[in-house]
């Protein structure tokens, strides 16, 4: 089974988050994951901006002729 728990180290110890369901003795592997900053992006996207400045031709859905000789 597996079980992920968070936790942090400081000062050379390990301080778990929530207890390990556990008693026993069990193998753990210790990841360290670096600190994540999250910076919001530079532009925001704004819904419906591009409204209007996207078009599609009449023909979009027409055969092209260039593949008219695999057809």
């Amino acid at each position: 089974m597996l079980t992920t728990i968070k936790g942090t180290y400081e000062n050379g110890q390990i301080t778990l988050a929530e207890k390990p369901i556990s008693n026993q003795k069990v193998n753990v592997i210790v990841t360290f994951l670096e600190e994540e900053t999250s910076t919001p992006p530079l532009n925001p996207r704004v819904p419906g901006s591009l409204k209007g400045k996207i078009h599609i031709s009449d023909d979009f859905n027409e055969p092209l002729e260039d593949l008219e000789d695999y057809m």
